[in-house]
């Protein structure tokens, strides 16, 4: 019999392991099933883009995994039992359950509201598609004169508040960080920034731990009141509840804690990518939730499940590791800040337009190696046992 490998979620990690085992394992051996609520893939780092009335490229999955082997299952998984190794599933049908021999766990992350008041009732989000596009329809109702602000200073509030700034200057937009705004940056790369809040019309609130969020303001800790007709909610991420209410090991987080070769500490059929496990980098440091971490912790999953398959202990190692943090300040202006290994700010950094571009390639390289996932000639391997043999071996 075949070895089932099952691959939870589509986002860039999910959909790079897949096509990545794809091109490793031999299809006559395995049967490789990706399951995903969306038929497409979303470009999850041009959700900003997508609020403020840009569409990016639509990929359909069923044309990406065209010809690979690979079997897309749309469906939301509600359910995992790791001991039992079946995942449930829900569709318009009803719902279904189903068996691995292999899991990859990559159902990512959504936005987190940190248990502040008001948040859920008043606030948007750009975690994904559908509250991108509620967003989208929000800024859309707003009349000239309007209030937004953007609540989070780090590389999801810095290009959310700049893209709407720079998509619609007729509103009054500002952006309110706990801490300085972009202050992990680097000197040079810090007073670009604010440099290109004025020039945008950003109003920055520095040192603003919003404690409530009201329809049509936000208040802070100090009790300061700010105007938001529209409050976007970017503090951060969390994982979705599934893996903690399983037998799996997981941190406070809820993520999956992993091994260097991003396989559940607890259960060796388990790997786990993306934001949804948690994996150590250079100096002892947990990944950062990013695409940036994600795609190298799909690679080396589907490595060592490939080498490990075919009865090899040894496999390439993935860079887990930092260069750069690419930020977009609009579709004219951005960032680049070179950073260590473990991802602290060094001296050099590019900006403007040359910046700006440098972010596009990236982007586009990212979905390019997604839409593309077996373009080149590979060798696949072949499994070194029955399924059987193979499960025990692994365990």
């Amino acid at each position: 019999m075949k070895h089932r490998i099952v691959v939870l979620g589509a986002g860039y990690t999910g959909a790079v392991a897949a096509g990545r085992l794809a091109k490793r394992l031999h299809p006559d051996d395995t049967e490789i099933t990706v399951v995903n609520a969306d038929p497409d893939f979303v470009e999850r780092v041009r959700m900003h883009q997508l609020a403020t009335g840009q569409d990016p490229e639509r990929r359909p999955l069923s044309e990406i995994y065209a010809g690979t082997g690979v079997t897309l299952r749309l469906a939301r998984v509600t359910a995992v039992d790791a001991d039992r190794r079946t995942v449930v599933l829900a569709d318009e049908h009803g719902t279904d359950e189903i068996a691995y021999d292999t899991l990859v766990y990559a159902l990512g992350s959504t936005a987190a509201d940190h248990g502040v008041p008001g948040v859920a009732e008043h606030a948007y989000d750009i975690a994904g598609r559908p509250s991108a596009l509620r967003l989208r329809d929000r800024l859309d109702q707003l009349a000239a004169g309007g209030t937004v602000l953007v609540v989070g200073g780090g590389l999801t509030g810095i290009e959310a508040v700049t893209e709407i700034a720079e998509a619609r200057p007729d509103l009054d937009v500002a952006i309110a960080a706990r801490g300085g705004l972009g202050d992990w940056l680097n000197e040079k790369a810090q007073q670009h920034l604010r440099r290109v809040c004025d020039r945008l019309g950003i109003t920055v609130h520095e040192h603003a731990d919003i404690a409530r969020v009201e329809a049509t303001a936000a208040v802070t800790a100090d009790a300061r009141v700010i105007p938001a007709e529209v409050t976007v909610w970017t503090t951060g991420f969390a994982v979705h509840p599934i893996a903690a209410a399983t037998t799996l090991t997981v941190a406070a987080t809820g993520q999956i804690i992993v091994d260097a070769s991003m396989r559940s500490v607890s259960h060796p059929e388990v790997y786990a990518v993306g934001d949804a496990g948690l994996a150590e980098g250079p100096g002892g440091k947990p990944l950062r939730m990013s695409c940036a971490s994600g795609i190298p912790m799909a690679w080396q999953a589907a490595d060592a499940i490939a080498a490990r398959l075919a009865g090899r202990e040894k496999f390439p190692k993935a860079p887990l590791r930092y260069f750069n943090q690419c930020i977009s300040l609009g579709r004219r202006d951005g960032i680049i800040q070179y950073v260590t290994a473990d991802d602290r700010a060094r001296p050099s950094l590019l900006t403007g337009r040359l910046a700006a571009r440098y972010k596009e390639v990236v982007c586009k390289g990212a979905a390019w190696g997604v839409a593309h996932p077996v373009l080149y000639p590979v060798r696949r391997r072949r499994i070194a046992a029955t399924r059987t043999e193979t499960v025990a071996t692994m365990s």
